[in-house]
């Protein structure tokens, strides 16, 4: 089991400290001190769709320009918009939990005991 996120994040924290608390082994890849790659992006997709990947309430989406929003705002991701949440790691929903049952964006205890 895989917890990807922000070591910093409120939520994020909240998922760890659930997961501890329930006895689960998980390695967990804080995204701004190890770079996401496109295929693992892509696997995601597989189990997702793309408006739920991306964080629209974060701080670095209302930062952004309007190009690059509309490029987000997409209903299909271009390589363009991967390459952006690569060097954005904060435009994803976090935290992207990946376990044998499916991967998992933000924190639902009820839906992470259906799949823990």
């Amino acid at each position: 089991m895989k917890l990807f996120g922000i070591s910093n994040c409120d939520t994020v924290r909240k998922a760890r400290k659930y997961l501890a608390a329930h006895a689960c082994e998980v390695e967990f890849i804080d995204f701004r001190k190890t770079p996401l790659n496109p295929d693992i992006i892509q696997q995601w997709l597989t189990h997702s769709d793309w408006p739920t990947l991306v964080n629209k309430r974060s701080t670095s989406w209302r930062a952004l320009d309007e190009t690059q929003k509309e490029l987000l705002n997409s209903t299909t991701p271009s390589a363009e918009a991967i390459a952006l949440l690569i060097t954005e790691p904060t435009l994803i929903k976090r935290p992207v939990l990946q376990t044998e049952q499916g991967i998992l964006f933000g924190f639902d205890p009820v839906q992470y005991q259906q799949h823990i």
